[in-house]
């Protein structure tokens, strides 16, 4: 089997453990190791590494998982008007300096 093959199945497994652990808070289940592994189980993900329920579990244990997700989804769109913001100011500065300069240079003569 190759790298890409085994790389592969641990992002599959990770992604497993997520959406059974957003599930489980959907439905304002704790989310525990076992929980998560009932649900790998029922959906017949066999092939997933055995440690990985428990790390997510560990992981979100405290964690309001509903919260967690609407601050990554605030962050994201501050970061997004960020990035807007920047593309948009970098030309207005640089239509600013060139009048600044020009005032400047008509003062010293």
């Amino acid at each position: 089997q190759s790298t890409w093959g085994t790389e592969l199945n641990m992002e599959s497994g990770d992604l497993a453990c997520i959406y059974a652990s957003l599930i489980l808070s959907d439905d304002n289940i704790e989310v525990t190791g076992d929980k998560i592994q009932a649900i790998l189980k029922a959906a017949e993900l066999v092939d997933i590494e055995p440690y990985l329920p428990t790390l997510y579990a560990n992981a979100l244990q405290g964690q309001d998982i509903k919260a967690l997700l609407s601050k990554i989804d605030g962050g994201a769109s501050a970061e997004v008007a960020a990035v807007n913001n920047d593309a948009i100011l970098p030309s207005d500065d640089k239509e600013d300096k060139p009048e600044k300069e020009d005032s400047e240079s008509s003062g010293s003569t």
